[in-house]
Parts: structure tokens; sequence; C-alpha cells
């Protein structure tokens, strides 16, 4: 059985504004370095596989970092628990930071992939441990304020990301969009080594390196299907069979070893908080639904307007627009009102009537009108995203919180390839039967130039003659406005989940403060507002009172809280601080 985690012997820091400012600045550097990355190399990506001779494998950039990105985020998130945030923290940067050198200096197309996934090693704790220490220093109700500006950087990056790969590629070298991370990783390095004042402590816990094991196979297995699946194999092939099995037999054996470890990787628990559960299953789901939309609009947009990869980045500039204005707005409504539930429930219902609009779309349809559509898609989202994840370290215990958000994060990327790769398998089905139709409409000889649909590019459309430019478009179009359908669903399924639930109030108290490693700032003391959010009482606090950082805390008897913390009253042993969700301070 493990050791509860032991307040820290020296001094606990006082978080300061001053303080709680230079470790956000700190946190802001290092998310921006990694969101960034996601998108930089998307301009320059054929260039690169034509230098290194990669061009046959070329998914492989964008898999392997998926792929090392999504097994570390869990292990981030719990050994950030374990031993405390900073170091761990450095290290994801300095990881970062050499893969990113090693990725700019390849001198062949393999050196580049294996670079790519060290890169993707550091790139898993930049999102998680940023989220998480964003947790540690800032109460859950003040915290809303502090994540709308964190949507409005991914916004951002997401915008100048593919302009700067552009730029690079055509000015300097497809290296810059690599070699640019180390300038920029330095410096997040050492604001977080000076400016980040987080406790460390020591674990007794043994490592579930069993746990590690199967979930890296399940994990892998399962981004590998996904990837691989009707495209580099058909998904009935002999491999993707394989991947599929293993997948399910790895992802058993992993439950199984997680339920009867004394300190698992990924507590099973966690999965009897209906909060926690319900805002988990949205996140899937709007991974799988945003990410696998916005994958192919930019390809559309270049061939309905011939624009080029960086000019298709700057057409998605008002879904991005929107995501920052929702983002940024309902972190500073959540915040002032303790009140979030009303948006994940608008926000699932704005994105999925945007997708239905997205199903109109056809070969006249204008710039602006998609722009529109965009917007309101992005409006949507920047709705959901930042509020589940505040919502996620709400319900649960301090002392879980890196856990809770590696897993919240873990299974949006799951979704995110999941839909990615069913929705790509549908996009291309439809394209290859609007092809067939198109080609038989042609005089003979006269689409020898299409090459059968297989090596489309902007350029090459936009230099055909007008008639067949037409149809390519409308080929184009008739095939990607339909499998729109296949999203609204799901995003009916997210509304749902959202109308569900709970809405918990949002605690007073950093978790870092709950856990007894800080002290609040004595000239900036809150006044009470009712309840007693943050008690520090050697007594703990009233009957029926719940408090924490973590934990949505409410003052008086509550069936509702109690039941949605009911994972907290295990026996002895099944939750490594004897059964004590709340994160109170003790004496």
């Amino acid at each position: 059985m493990s050791t509860p985690a032991v307040a820290p012997e020296k001094p606990p820091i006082v978080l300061t504004r001053k303080t709680i400012g230079l470790i956000f600045a700190a946190l802001l550097a290092a998310m921006f370095l990694a969101s960034l990355d996601q998108t930089i190399i998307s301009t320059a990506m054929p260039t690169i596989v034509g230098d290194l001779h990669g061009v046959k494998d070329q998914s492989w950039l964008i898999t392997i970092y998926l792929l090392a990105m999504t097994i570390v985020m869990p292990l981030y998130g719990k050994f950030g628990d374990m031993w405390g945030r900073k170091y761990i923290f450095l290290a994801a940067i300095a990881l970062f930071v050499i893969g990113s050198f090693g990725c700019g200096a390849a001198q062949s197309f393999w050196w580049l992939i294996a670079a790519r996934g060290f890169q993707g090693l550091g790139g898993g704790g930049l999102m998680i441990l940023s989220q998480a220490i964003i947790a540690d220093i800032i109460p859950a109700k003040d915290r809303g304020k502090y994540m709308g500006p964190i949507g409005g950087l991914f916004a951002i990056s997401a915008v100048i990301g593919p302009i700067l790969g552009g730029f690079f590629t055509q000015h300097a070298s497809w290296r810059w969009c690599f070699w640019i991370n180390v300038p920029l990783g330095i410096i997040a390095f050492f604001i977080a080594l000076f400016a980040l004042r987080l406790p460390s402590h020591r674990s007794d816990r043994k490592i579930d390196v069993w746990g590690i094991l199967f979930m890296a196979l399940a994990t892998g297995q399962l981004i590998l299907t996904t990837t691989w699946g009707g495209n580099k194999y058909d998904w009935d092939s002999t491999t993707i069979l394989l991947l599929i099995a293993g997948t399910v037999v790895s992802g058993v054996i992993f439950v199984l070893i997680e339920l009867k470890s004394d300190d698992p990787i990924l507590p099973m628990y966690l999965f009897k908080n209906w909060t926690f559960v319900n805002a988990t299953l949205i996140g899937l789901l709007i991974g799988l639904a945003m990410f696998a939309g916005i994958a192919y609009i930019p390809t559309f947009l270049q061939m309905s307007t011939g624009t080029d990869i960086t000019g298709s980045g700057l057409l998605m500039l008002p879904m991005m627009g929107g995501v920052m204005l929702t983002s940024i707005v309902s972190g500073f409504l959540v915040s002032k009102t303790g009140k979030y539930k009303i948006y994940p429930l608008f926000g699932t219902i704005i994105a999925a009537a945007a997708m239905a609009w997205m199903t109109t779309l056809t070969s006249e349809t204008s710039t602006f009108t998609i722009g529109v559509m965009i917007f309101c898609l992005g409006f949507g989202i920047g709705l959901v995203m930042q509020i589940i994840v505040l919502v996620v370290q709400n319900a649960v215990a301090p002392r879980l919180v890196g856990t809770a958000t590696s897993t919240n994060n873990f299974f949006r990327e799951i979704g995110a390839s999941l839909g990615t790769s069913l929705f790509g398998a549908a996009f291309t089905s439809r394209l290859s039967d609007e092809f067939q139709d198109m080609f038989s409409k042609l005089p003979p000889g006269s689409g020898k130039q299409l090459s059968g649909g297989s090596t489309l590019t902007p350029d090459v459309v936009n230099s055909l003659p007008d008639k067949i430019h037409d149809l390519v478009v409308t080929a184009y179009a008739n095939a990607l406005a339909p499998s729109f359908w296949y999203l609204v669903p799901i995003m009916g399924a997210a509304f749902i989940l959202a109308f569900f639930l709970r809405q918990l109030t949002l605690s007073g108290e950093a978790g870092m403060i709950a856990r007894g490693e800080a002290i609040a700032d004595p000239s900036r003391a809150a006044k009470p507002t009712g309840g007693r959010h943050g008690s520090h009482e050697a007594d703990g606090p009233a009957d029926g009172e719940l408090v924490g950082a973590g934990v949505g805390s409410q003052t008086g008897s509550s069936p509702v809280i109690e039941a949605e913390h009911e994972h907290g009253k295990h026996d002895a042993g099944t939750e490594p601080d004897g059964g004590d969700p709340h994160g109170r301070h003790r004496a």
C-alpha cells in the first residue's frame, strides 16, 4: 500500500499575484512551443519528404509524434502527482528541444523519424503538465480566466504555424521549422527553471511498470490501426486485423493490471466519478468530431480556390477566431459566475449545427460562406474544450489533478486519431466513387493528366481546363459535404452528455494550498462568500461539507456530491490516500 504524500518541511510557497503571473508566463511559453510544432511542418512536409527521399513513408512524420506523445501523456500526469511537476516539466522541455535539434539536423528520413519520436516524448508532457500546474496554483473558481487565453494561444499557433512553415521553406530551409524550437525552448526552459516555484517530494510508491507496458502496447496498436487502416493496408487485411486484436487483448490486460495494482498509472476508481467520466467522454467525442472535420477542410479550400497550403491556413482563420473568442469569453464568465454547464451545452449544439450546415457545401459555395461556416464551428468548439478540462480538474481530489488531466487529454487524442481515420475513410471512399463517375462523363483521353485522381495537387487542379477543373472541385465537394453527416450525431451525443453534466461548486482553493504545499497571499486573503471554500481548520470541514482544490465544494449535506465522489469511499488500500478524495488540509 502506498504512503500519502507528506507536506514539505521547508516554509510553504506563498502564491502571490507576481508568483502566479511568472509561473503562468512560463507555462504559456511551453504550451506555445508544443502547439506551434503541431502546425508548422504541415506546409514544409512535401519539401521535407522530397529532400530526404521519404515520400512513400511520409505518414510516419505525423504518426510517430502522435504515438510517442499519446503514450507518455498518462505517465507525465501520474509522475507529476507522485514527485512534483517542476523537474519533470523541465525534462519535457529538454527532450522536446533535443528532439527538435535532431529533426533539423537529420540527414536521412529515418533519422528524422527517430528524432521526431524523441520530440514527441517531450511534447506529450508540455501540455499535460502545464494544465496540471495551473490547477496547482489557481483555484477552480478563478481558473477560467486563465484557460481562455490558453485557448487563444492554440488558435494563434494554428494560424501562424503554416505561415511560418511556408516562410522558412521558401526563404531559408525546412530545417528551421524544427530549429526554431531550439531558441524558443531554451528561453522557455530558463523561464521555467527560475519562475516555477513548485514543490518536489519523494515518493515510496512502486511504479506500475506492467501497467505502463500494456498501456503503451494498446495505445500504439490503436494508433497504428487508425493510421494504416484504409491507407497503407485495407481494413480487412491481416495486418490491420492483428493490430485490432492486439489492441483489444492489450487493453483488457491493462485494465486487469490496473484493478490489482497498489498504485495504478490510471486508477480505475476514477471511472466511478460520473463527472470525470462524463467530461472525459465529451472530450473524446469533441476530439473525434473536431479533428476529423478540420483535417479535410483545408484540402477542399486548396482545391476549390487554388490557394497553396499557406493560403489555405489563412482561410482557416475564421475558425480559429471563433475558438479564440469563445474560449476567452466563456473562461471569464465561468470565473465570474461559477457556472460552467451552459457552455458545453451551447457549444456542442452550435458545433453540431455548423457541421450540419457544412453538408450543404458545393463547388459554388463562396469563400465567405465557408468562412462563416467554420467560424460557427470554432465558436462552438471554443465553448467546450477548455471548460471540459476545468470540469475534470474540479471533480477530483487535488492529489489526482495530474492523473485526471492527462487521462482526459489521452482520450481526446485517441478520439482525434479515430475520428481522422474514420472520417478520412468515408471521404476517400466517396471521392473515389465521384472520380469514377466524373471520368465516365469525360471524352476518352481528356483526363490523362488526372492520373486517376491519385496525384492531384492544387497546382494541377488550378491548371486544368475550366470544364475539368469544375468537375474535380465538384467531386471534392460532393465527397466532403455528405461526410459531415457522420459527425453530426457524434456532436449530438456530446450534447446529451453535456445535458447530464453536473454543476458542481467550483473550489476556491488552489491545489498546492489544499495539499499544504503553499499558502495564499496574506495581503489578498479572500473574504468568505457563503460556504467554506478552502477551509484550513485542523479539524477538517463541517459535517456534510466537502473541501478541496480539485473537488467542487458545497456547503451542507448533498447526496449528489456524495455520489459524485463515491470513489473516495472504498476500503483502505483501494486509493493511495486511504479513501480521502477531497484533498482537505491536514493538521
